[in-house]
């Protein structure tokens, strides 16, 4: 596989999130004593950072892969929203389709980091279902979007916070069939069975065991073509393609299913692990049609940003070079 030649292609693409955009911030400290308040550390300050985090860091995931990509939700009216919109456009994503309501809250993940351990997160966020009115609005924004853009993909990034509504997504997803735009799924467990037909459906094995109420604690590929089966009598959708944490990513389309082993990696953090396993797997299955390589790729990408300490975009030539490694032996 000529690696270089297939991210070129990646280029042409243009994909679209859709879903629970937040804005990640961490403050980062040292720890040299405990509280003579209560018994929890004190944390000198030394800086502040802000991450592009959920749905949106699954686009920022996309267009550091060359993806021409959009981003859709609805945000608060607040100075958060504002922030990252500014985060967004300085990394080429387009976020006019981050529409502002006064009903809601810019979700935002605050983490206090002391020698690249966290400590604490504090959440600031609406987790209430969209009004009828932002519903609208969105479904509005995404079918101008649709009509004029024309995207390959669009994903749908679920966390639970309200702007996947079950009209939002059976809406889109009539949209997207109707102007055949791959769709691809990272479900969370309250919508988990509304995404009925759709091409790739990526829980993790955790979700997965949830929505379908299952006991189980061996994985083995018996038993992931058994849960294939049971999805796909739910769902309708093509691709099942799970997340088996350390174990790696198990995939099955049609006929042909397999176990993807993890790579031994330093494992640093996983958060945005998924959102970059979702962002790779969509960017690989448009441009080759090719599940096997999707779920090798996006297999390598998860790993590799766990080797950094809170959420980060995968980096395209280490990428390259990792998959010219393990698949180009």
């Amino acid at each position: 596989m000529d690696f270089q030649k297939l991210f070129e292609q990646f280029k042409k693409i243009k994909l679209a999130v859709v879903g629970d955009v937040m804005l990640d911030t961490y403050w980062w400290g040292h720890v040299e004593r405990i509280s003579p308040e209560a018994p929890v550390p004190v944390v000198s300050f030394d800086k502040r950072e802000h991450r592009i985090g959920g749905a949106s860091n699954v686009a920022l995931n996309a267009a550091s892969l060359g993806a021409r990509v959009s981003v859709f939700s609805v945000t608060g009216n607040d100075a958060d929203a504002l922030l990252l919109q500014e985060l967004l456009t300085k990394s080429n994503i387009e976020s006019t389709g981050l529409l502002k309501s006064n009903e809601r809250i810019t979700t935002n993940k605050m983490r206090v980091i002391s020698r690249n351990q966290q400590m604490m997160r504090l959440d600031a966020e609406t987790t209430k279902d969209l009004s009828a009115i932002d519903e609208s609005r969105l479904i509005d924004a995404i079918q101008k979007y649709i009509e004029e853009e024309k995207p390959a993909v669009i994903i749908f990034e679920d966390y639970n916070k309200g702007v996947l509504t079950e009209n939002v997504i059976q809406e889109l997803t009539a949209l997207s069939k109707k102007n055949n735009v791959l769709i691809a799924v990272d479900p969370k467990r309250k919508n988990f069975f509304t995404y009925k037909g759709v091409d790739i459906f990526k829980p993790n094995l955790k979700e997965v065991k949830e929505g379908l109420n299952l006991l189980v604690d061996e994985v083995n590929l018996p038993g992931l073509k058994n849960i294939h089966a049971e999805l796909a009598k739910k769902l309708g959708h093509r691709i099942s393609f799970i997340t088996l944490s350390e174990k790696g990513v198990f995939y099955q389309d049609d006929d042909a299913s397999a176990i993807v082993p993890s790579h031994i990696r330093n494992i640093s953090d996983v958060s945005g692990a998924g959102d970059t396993v979702i962002a790779v797997a969509s960017l690989v299955y448009a441009a080759t049609k090719d599940v096997a390589l999707m779920a090798e790729m996006a297999n390598i990408a998860g790993g590799l940003v766990c080797e950094e300490v809170g959420t980060a975009a995968i980096n395209k030539e280490r990428l390259i070079s990792e998959c010219n490694l393990l698949l180009n032996p």
